[in-house]
């Protein structure tokens, strides 16, 4: 039978890391990653499901909010002042902590490995 929460997680994993190659034209990607990581943690009932809606949600806002800051014409000298940057702040901390709950999921597996 066809794995397609496997399929669902990898997609995923693909699209978090490929997409921060270019953290600003790959937010898109970084976004999707993160919501796909996020479903197949709560479909498999991972004990850091809730860790890893939190990481989707801030990277969902800061992206969002990034977005509405290109609209307004961006920020720097001629535009908005550097203090609008601050709300996009949740993106790359919901970006780390989704790496760190990775790290530890795929670290917590290698030594579950290693003592059989």
């Amino acid at each position: 039978m066809f794995d397609w929460k496997g399929l669902l997680y990898t997609v995923g994993i693909l699209n978090f890391f490929l997409g921060a190659l270019d953290p600003l034209e790959g937010s898109i990607l970084i976004l999707i990653g993160s919501a796909l990581i996020t479903v197949y943690k709560y479909l498999r009932g991972d004990r850091h499901k809730k860790g890893f809606l939190a990481g989707c949600l801030m990277i969902a806002v800061g992206v969002a909010y990034m977005f509405y800051l290109s609209t307004l014409g961006g920020i720097g000298p001629n535009a908005k002042s550097w203090v609008w940057i601050i709300p996009v702040a949740p993106y790359p901390l919901g970006w780390i902590l989704t790496a760190i709950l990775l790290y530890m999921h795929a670290n917590l597996k290698w030594k579950l490995r290693k003592k059989d």
